[in-house]
């Protein structure tokens, strides 16, 4: 029974053989290794915002009072696992998910602009400002690669065209 929807599956895929093309196009092109370089460019960037949140939580104005330095970490280690996971996932041949993953990582690292719905820029320090600034540049130039690798895979792609 299950080598019956086996070849089922692989039967309908060729009654779509644009289909087919994409998923063997995505499954065997690799992602650049400038996206892995501007990953690993954006993780130290978030690391260094973080380690300086949880390091000075007392000073950063206005955090809840119920946030603690350990869940700063926790935090890092959350968001830092979703561009780990599309990291993993677009070496492991699945571009597409992977990339996808890695634009979701960086878009996370708009984030720290909610330091400054809390207060303004004024009433942060340089050192605040600077790791803020620094991961979302990082977090940008990342989300805009990302974004610019998927759209042009889909754009050589016959379905997308």
């Amino acid at each position: 029974m299950a080598r019956a929807n086996h070849e089922f599956s692989h039967d309908c895929l060729h009654d779509y053989p644009a289909v087919t093309h994409v998923i063997q196009r995505h499954s065997t092109v690799r992602t650049p290794g400038y996206v892995f370089a501007l990953v690993a460019i954006y993780c130290a960037a978030s690391l260094i915002h973080f380690v300086h949140n949880a390091h000075f939580i007392a000073e950063y104005p206005n955090l809840p009072a119920w946030l603690t330095s350990a869940q700063v970490y926790l935090a890092w280690i959350a968001v830092t696992s979703v561009g780990a996971i599309g990291v993993a996932v677009a070496l492991s041949g699945r571009r597409t998910l992977g990339l996808v993953l890695i634009a979701g990582y960086a878009a996370l690292g708009f984030a720290g602009l909610d330091h400054y719905t809390r207060a303004p820029l004024s009433a942060h320090t340089l050192a605040m400002n600077a790791t803020i600034a620094f991961e979302v540049v990082a977090a940008a130039i990342l989300l805009a690669v990302a974004i610019a690798v998927l759209l042009r895979s889909v754009r050589h792609s016959p379905a997308g065209r």
